[in-house]
């Protein structure tokens, strides 16, 4: 079961923690998913072994935590992201970002900056909302989402369509990040697969881009789909993640 904390709005956050040395390494989970995936218990599985802190938790409107999905937005879940990271850990942070968790990870990042020793991301994702759903509606969509509030889209991991906002995607504008700088100068690793459907692999070219650190690395996965959730995937991650842990000791 997991633990609760509440925010001061009331929201509850559900998650789970595992004690240990740091940095501690904080798994921020994607768009409609939750703390309960593959790459969440694998590191928090690596973290244990290694005795580092880990902490994995839901968004509000995602998961065990309150709320309702169709009334979340980015600025929303990246507070969820920072109240949970500020009330659950101590000392230096390695953040791990999959999918809109990249995008979290970096704005969470922007906020805590003396704490950030490092960061992963796994098909990040940043202004997806602006550049991957508005950019690609059709004529007939844009006016639905204007004149109603919502449209529902087909999802290939959920057999319910997805509720996407006009509220959501009018908060995204607010925390774009692409065009640069991203002011943040910790060591960066970028894992995305190259058979992305749903966020291309040049995403990460630009996120490295735009990062100011010069200690950026992307990894390529030509046959990697979106999810990266595959053993080798696994695998893949515990590497980049432990050794970006060696380096940040041995540094």
């Amino acid at each position: 079961m997991p633990e609760f904390f509440d925010r001061p709005d009331g929201a509850r956050i559900a998650y789970h923690k595992t004690k240990g040395k740091g940095p501690c390494v904080v798994f921020l989970p994607g768009f409609r998913s939750d703390m309960k995936g593959d790459k969440a218990l694998t590191l928090e599985a690596m973290c244990q072994a290694r005795g580092h802190a880990f902490l994995r938790f839901d968004y509000t409107g995602h998961g065990e935590s309150s709320g309702e999905f169709a009334e979340g937005t980015i600025g929303e879940w990246s507070r969820d992201a920072i109240a949970a990271i500020e009330a659950l850990t101590e000392g230096p942070l390695l953040l791990v970002g999959s999918s809109m968790g990249g995008w979290i990870m970096l704005l969470a990042a922007l906020e805590m900056r003396e704490r950030i020793a490092g960061l992963v991301g796994i098909a990040a994702a940043p202004d997806f909302t602006e550049a991957l759903m508005w950019a690609n509606m059709s004529d007939e969509q844009r006016t639905e989402i204007i004149d109603n509030g919502v449209i529902y889209q087909p999802s290939d991991y959920d057999p319910e369509p997805t509720p996407i906002t006009m509220r959501m995607i009018e908060d995204g504008r607010k925390h774009l990040l692409l065009e640069g700088p991203i002011t943040l100068d910790c060591p960066v690793r970028l894992i995305h697969g190259q058979r992305d459907y749903d966020v291309p692999w040049e995403w990460s070219e630009r996120i490295a881009d735009a990062i100011s650190s010069e200690d950026v690395e992307v990894t390529f996965v030509k046959a990697g789909d979106h999810r990266l959730s595959e053993p080798n995937d696994l695998r893949r991650l515990t590497r980049v993640v432990g050794g970006l842990l060696d380096e940040i000791a041995a540094a």
